[in-house]
């Protein structure tokens, strides 16, 4: 049979079925879906393509999956390190953003940072920011599959003039990409301290008139639960569960100072909430209790946030992170398992924006959305455990391919520095002489 690509690799972790590595295996794509998944032996035998990539060290998994960037902001990487979430705001981010906000702004921005997610192994992004369809437009153009947001914030910009602009940008955003396989649409009320009452529930309605999810910062700081409780007497998921925003379609980002009520609260109604360790660290935001949504049952994405509170956007830098913090966190180092974090950096993140059925995992007739990530380097040698090597060791450097609907949008070549004849022997042979004792 012919296919328009085959895949050989040493490594497949389809994420469905969990807790799963898969030896010499060949994933087989056909109309930018995956059309098969068997023992390369087998493929060779079954499939003819002009299109076959063979990948001897690798492992071959689903793209990641995103779930919080502001891809614009790649323009202000590096601007106002070293201040408070508020002072970084209202000093720097909002005044930069208001002086240079425009369509080509976010186009442009979005394009940089479209490019550097597709090239760390990202296939698809939950973007929020203004001008959605302008970041749309540049992530697109990098290749990446996308859920942009129609955002609705507390005062003017140079998207819209207010609440009622906003509101009506974003339901015209959702109705234009209802058939999209490319591009679908979030509501992004900001968060719980820039948007009133009346437009969350309106949010709301939208959300469920569409069956959007809802993407939303909530709970980012102690700061925000002090003065939700003093102005409203409630926490902000509480006030957000009686405006009716807690349910399976709210993302709720970075929810660092969630207590034990909050995560019972989105355990019950299936929310989920989307880590962003490196923002929340740089921003000195504290540690979100992951392993306690894990344990909740919560499903659990990964973000970067935007570059100019990260500043770079590696989801398995960030995945990396994301595990160690949690075991550090709940005391326990059994917490955040490997193929836990794996979920959350690609289905959890899919499962959230409700693509789950068609990304997120490596399954025959979903969507062709892959990456490959060498491990034959030395920081990556022995290969005892391909998984946990491929959290703990690997990084974005190690990416070498990713296809988005079966169309390779990024491809790299690895390259030593030194030389092993200089060495006087084979590192990889060393290597593997022990990878083999066990």
């Amino acid at each position: 049979m012919q296919a328009d690509t085959v895949i050989e690799a040493r490594w497949l972790i389809p994420v469905v079925p969990k807790n799963t590595v898969l030896e010499h295996m060949s994933v087989v794509i056909s109309g930018g879906r995956i059309a098969d998944i068997l023992p390369t032996a087998q493929a060779r035998l079954r499939y003819q393509s002009d299109d076959t990539v063979t990948l001897p060290e690798s492992v071959v998994m689903p793209g990641l999956v995103n779930l919080h960037s502001h891809a614009a902001m790649n323009i202000i990487r590096g601007l106002g390190a070293d201040l408070s979430l508020m002072d970084w705001l209202n000093t720097k981010i909002w005044p930069a953003e208001g002086k240079l906000m425009s369509a080509d702004y976010v186009r442009e921005g979005s394009l940089l940072a479209g490019r550097e997610m597709a090239m760390s192994g990202v296939t698809c992004t939950s973007d929020q920011y203004f001008f959605p369809e302008s970041a749309a437009e540049g992530l697109r153009e990098a290749g990446l599959r996308c859920a942009v947001s129609g955002l609705v914030i507390g005062f003017p910009s140079a998207w819209g003039s207010g609440d009622e602009d906003y509101l009506a940008k974003s339901e015209a955003l959702i109705r234009n990409h209802e058939n999209d396989p490319f591009v679908h649409a979030t509501i992004a009320p900001h968060a719980p301290y820039t948007v009133s009452d009346e437009s969350l529930r309106r949010c709301a309605d939208i959300s469920e008139r569409f069956g959007v999810p809802v993407h939303i910062h909530v709970n980012e700081t102690a700061g925000e639960v002090e003065g939700s409780l003093k102005t409203y007497g409630l926490r902000p998921i509480e006030r957000l569960t009686r405006l009716g925003l807690v349910n399976d379609r709210l993302i709720a980002v970075h929810s660092v100072h969630a207590d034990a009520s909050d995560i019972d609260k989105m355990a019950q109604a299936g929310s989920s909430m989307c880590h962003c360790p490196s923002s929340n660290l740089k921003l000195a935001s504290g540690f979100a209790p992951l392993a306690a949504f894990m344990k909740a049952g919560v499903n659990v994405g990964i973000g970067t946030d935007g570059a100019a509170s990260n500043d770079k956007l590696d989801m398995l830098g960030e995945t990396r992170l994301a595990a160690m913090l949690a075991k550090a966190v709940a005391g326990d180092s059994t917490a955040a398992k490997v193929f836990d974090m794996l979920e959350a950096a690609t289905l959890g993140g899919a499962r959230a924006l409700h693509w789950d059925q068609e990304i997120g995992s490596v399954e025959t007739g979903k969507q062709a959305d892959l990456i490959a990530v060498d491990l034959s380097g030395v920081e990556c040698q022995p290969v005892q455990d391909p998984a946990a090597q491929l959290l703990y060791s690997a990084g974005r450097e190690n990416v070498t391919h990713v296809w988005v609907a079966g169309q390779l949008i990024a491809e790299k070549i690895l390259s030593v520095r030194y030389s092993e004849e200089n060495c006087g022997f084979s590192l990889n042979s060393v290597a593997k002489k022990w990878q083999n004792m066990l």
